[in-house]
């Protein structure tokens, strides 16, 4: 009976549905957020993806996989894409997909990589680029569900002009701590002068590691990597520190 209940679960997440675009908004000069119906969805922790699939009327099929932007929320579904240049799927997503357009979505997939309201420990937000939008899923179940565990979140983005979600962020919100670090140019007001994340980064903006956090690392294989390395050096026990990876290199 168990086997059988875990297998209907599993084969309910890990079959095709049709999505059909109903909103989407502009994030950045190279984002757009989609907001999807899909009927029959299932639900979804903050930080899991799904597979998105793309058919040509001529049979040809191809897929990528994108995370969740959004909490749960019915049948609605946001995903917030950058578009890669030489991309195959996100230049559609982000320039040519227009409302009413259908695609079809599989998921939510991942387990580790999430925050559950139940949590009560700090939470450590730590993204770079469009690593964002998985901790930006947390940001909003926690403001939906009136959790007060304190969060705090470090973004790294290249200029003002690459940021997500910049008038969402702007707003003051009772126990999130924000800080921007941005790797290639600042704007005039900012003290800290452009460059990569740093472990002071880490640790004046961060948990203590005594507070013991549950991190979240999210980006390019290299951030992730890189971030992950400064907060075990400042003393963050490796079993607290979730990371993902995906998305084009800083």
């Amino acid at each position: 009976m168990a086997r059988t209940a875990v297998s209907r679960r599993l084969g309910n997440r890990l079959r095709w549905r049709t999505a059909r675009l109903t909103d989407g908004r502009v994030e950045s000069h190279a984002a757009r957020t989609l907001v999807f119906e899909v009927p029959g969805w299932p639900g979804h922790l903050a930080g899991q993806h799904v597979d998105v699939r793309l058919t040509a009327e001529d049979g040809y099929s191809t897929q990528r996989s994108y995370s969740l932007a959004s909490a749960s929320d019915g049948e609605s579904v946001e995903l917030t894409v950058q578009r890669v240049s030489d991309g195959e799927v996100s230049p559609y997503l982000t320039d040519e997909l227009t409302m009413g357009d259908v695609v079809e979505l599989r998921g939510p997939v991942g387990g580790w990589f999430v925050w559950s309201p139940e949590q009560k420990e700090p939470i450590l937000l730590v993204g770079g680029g469009s690593g964002l939008v998985p901790l930006m899923a947390m940001i909003r179940m926690r403001r939906a569900v009136g959790s007060r565990t304190p969060f705090r979140l470090v973004y790294s983005i290249r200029s003002p002009e690459d940021q997500l979600y910049e008038s969402e962020l702007r707003q003051d919100e009772p126990g999130l701590d924000k800080t921007y670090v941005y790797s290639r140019s600042a704007p005039p007001q900012c003290p800290r002068p452009p460059g990569r994340i740093t472990a002071s980064d880490l640790s004046s903006t961060g948990w203590p590691p005594d507070f013991e956090p549950t991190c979240y690392v999210c980006g390019s294989t290299g951030f992730v990597e890189k971030a992950s390395g400064l907060l075990v050096a400042l003393g963050h026990h490796p079993g607290r520190i979730r990371t993902e990876r995906f998305g084009p290199s800083e």
